[in-house]
């Protein structure tokens, strides 16, 4: 008994393998079988049965017998089922119960349903009984009659009420959970569905459409940055020639827009299209600490609060020709409307009072814009047009985009610009003089530039390469500064590169704006732009770009808000530009980590250098002033908790560590000192105890 103890053993496994083989073969695949008659019940033999899986689009193939019977063993999942030509099926809308809970008819005009989708196959068998026609012989219209159309359409109403079948890809009838992203039932607040709201349905006919959006973005700012003081000081015992540094800020901007143009939204361009976006700003807060920042009235305190309310779009566009027929097109667009002259935002980025013609052709790989502007005044808190009255300034942009230059997936752009910026003289919204620039001698003057440009944005293989060369000419009638008329010559310059590694981008960039050498020359060889919004080492994230530092002693800025240029204006949207600064240079590296599906963060560290500082050394009386700025460390982090733009919240963090040249313009002894505990004693200063900060955080909601 003990010598047959091995054999029984075998069997016994053998027979185990046996049964797991037959169970596995039975819950991964299933049969289909059925019967295929013609439209008077008789079996139809040699009819090809197709199954074409709905996941992989792999499809097998049965004949059937005489009887007209077919099986076909088909893995688990959803199934297509078809006929092979010249026969068509002629599925019974009668039958669908019998098809399955998640079965789909596709019918034609004339009401004839030639397939049947979503043929669940579960690991037993399904059976699908049905007609078939050769429809050749059914073309023939007999008297009285239409024709039958032959082409295979869908019954719907319109293109743009075409609706998704309830299906669920995976074919295991929620086996995994449900998982069914087609649904017949729209929301109008569900940004995955469709509906007139969103300009995914026509609201009059076939070809007009509107679409209503809304934008809600809150934002709340923690910041250190040098500030100045004065006889009526928020700490009157108080002898430093500096004021407290930090300041507290929340804004609140929603815009609501309406749109309503006729086109059909695909690929052929609309023919008309007005819009309109009313713009709150609700409100705008700051706390400074200190008297005479928040308004020339020191009697105003130290903090300010202020509403306002703007149209930063209300256009009208009208296409005026098709140049071929692949719909390449000539359109122009007048009103208030959004204009970016370059890739990155370096030269003009705004939504202003302007007329443009843009258009595209050889299959839009070529695009042009030519746009003036007539600029609004912007309302100074809220950075807003202030809708009360234009300014005097005049702004010409001519672009040229060509897509694949050289090699697939790269775009070069040339940028033709000029600013008649004519004289005249403004106080901003909170007293302060902005134009003429209360520095040097300060009187009213004309700003004529002109820029070419060069700028290129795309991959070449796996370089992802963004570059920009701007040079500036033309000339400032009486620089305030110089003192004189200066003739323009300056030059600007950016390179970024980065490599995709799985979840990571590596990225270094360089950036670099000429600064002047002689101040009191009749050369200005110092860079400036439009209004630029940059989006270039590490943008919104890191501290020199975002804040807006003043050069104390002066109504100037070292440099201004969402800038990296230190231009020494008195405001980058109410001041003029200025040529006579001292330039720099920032080289950048950074990181972007999507560290899962709903967060992303961005690493990067700057290191800043002045070009010249002879202009510095100039407007404060400093014998010397160093080139060394400092380092510029920031860490931002962005979340889509529901993996769509529509609830985006945005975190940032950033630390100033001022170089010797940042504390020569900051200090002039060791008691003068822009923070308090910012300077150690000792003729070379090393470390400040207190580096400047920024922590900031914003929520933004769109509908």
């Amino acid at each position: 008994m003990l010598s047959s103890l091995p054999k029984l053993t075998l069997w016994l496994v053998a027979f185990v393998a046996a049964m797991s083989a037959v169970v596995s073969g039975q819950s991964s695949s299933g049969r289909l079988t059925g019967k295929v008659t013609d439209k008077d019940g008789k079996p139809m033999a040699g009819i090809t049965v197709v199954a074409t899986n709905q996941t992989n689009s792999t499809s097998k193939t049965q004949r059937t017998k005489a009887d007209g019977s077919y099986t076909i063993r088909l893995a688990n999942g959803a199934y297509r089922i078809t006929v092979a030509e010249p026969y068509e099926a002629r599925f019974d809308r009668g039958k669908t119960d019998e098809y399955g809970a998640f079965a789909n008819l596709i019918c034609n005009a004339q009401k004839m349903c030639t397939a049947l989708e979503n043929v669940i196959i579960d690991g037993s068998e399904r059976k699908i009984d049905f007609a078939v026609t050769d429809p050749a012989k059914d073309t023939a219209a007999k008297p009285g009659e239409t024709a039958k159309s032959p082409f295979k359409t869908r019954e719907v109403l319109d293109r743009w009420r075409i609706e998704f079948p309830e299906y669920e890809r995976y074919g295991d009838k929620g086996v995994r959970g449900r998982d069914i992203p087609f649904r017949k039932t729209n929301k109008w607040y569900n940004p995955y569905d469709t509906n007139v709201l969103k300009g995914d349905k026509p609201v009059i006919g076939n070809d007009y459409f509107m679409v209503f959006s809304a934008v809600s973005t809150t934002g709340v700012e923690l910041r250190r940055t040098p500030s100045g003081n004065n006889v009526s000081s928020a700490s009157p015992n108080s002898n430093n020639f500096f004021g407290r540094p930090e300041s507290f800020s929340l804004g609140q901007t929603m815009q609501v827009s309406f749109e309503f143009f006729k086109g059909q939204t695909v690929f052929r361009p609309r023919a008309w299209a007005v819009k309109v976006s009313p713009t709150f700003s609700l409100p705008n807060y700051l706390n400074a600490r200190e008297n005479g920042i928040v308004n020339v009235d020191v009697r105003r305190g130290t903090t300010r609060t202020d509403y306002h309310v703007s149209l930063e779009e209300a256009f009208a566009e009208v296409k005026l020709f098709d140049v071929n027929d692949n719909y390449d097109f000539v359109s122009v667009r007048a009103g208030i409307q959004p204009f970016n002259a370059d890739f990155r935002g370096f030269l003009f980025s705004d939504n202003n009072l302007g007329f443009r013609v843009f258009g595209g052709h050889s299959n839009n790989k070529s695009q042009f814009n030519f746009a003036y502007f007539r600029s609004i005044e912007k309302d100074t808190n809220s950075g807003l047009n202030s809708m009360k009255k234009l300014r005097p300034q005049n702004i010409y942009i001519a672009n040229y985009y060509r897509q694949d230059f050289l090699t697939k997936g790269y775009t070069i752009q040339a940028v033709a610009a000029y600013n008649d910026d004519r004289a005249d003289k403004h106080y901003d919204e909170n007293g302060f003089l902005v134009r003429p620039a209360l520095i040097g001698s300060a009187r009213p003057h004309n700003v004529k530039a002109g820029y070419l440009g060069f700028n290129g944005d795309g991959h070449i293989g796996i370089l992802n390469l963004t570059n920009s060369y701007y040079y500036a000419f033309g000339h400032d009638d009486f620089n305030p500064i110089a003192g004189k008329r200066t003739e323009i010559s300056a030059h600007m310059a950016a390179v970024e590169a980065s490599i995709d590694k799985n979840w990571l981008r590596f990225r270094g960039s360089v950036f670099f704006a000429s600064g002047d050498k002689n101040p009191t020359d009749d050369k200005a060889n110092g860079f400036d732009a439009i209004l630029d919004d940059p989006n270039f080492a590490g943008g919104q994230f890191s501290y020199w770009n975002r804040q807006g530092i003043r050069l104390v002693s002066t109504e100037v800025g070292l440099v201004q808000s969402n800038s990296l240029l230190p231009t020494l204006r008195s405001s980058k949207t109410e001041g003029q530009s200025n040529f006579v600064n001292p330039g720099i240079m920032i080289f950048n590296a950074g990181v972007d980590a999507e560290l899962t599906q709903t967060i992303k963060a961005v690493f990067n560290a700057n290191y800043l250098r002045f070009h010249r500082t002879d202009v510095l050394e100039y407007v404060l009386f400093e014998p010397v002033v160093r080139h060394d700025i400092g380092y510029d460390l920031s860490l931002g982090a962005v979340y889509r908790p529901f993996l769509i733009n529509n609830i985006t919240m945005t975190f940032g963090g950033s630390m100033f560590f001022a170089g010797k040249g940042f504390r020569d313009v900051y200090t002039d002894r060791t008691q003068n000192c822009p923070i308090p505990n910012f300077c150690t004693p000792g003729p070379q200063i090393v470390n400040p105890s207190k580096p400047q900060y920024s922590l900031f955080s914003q929520l933004k909601l769109i509908f």
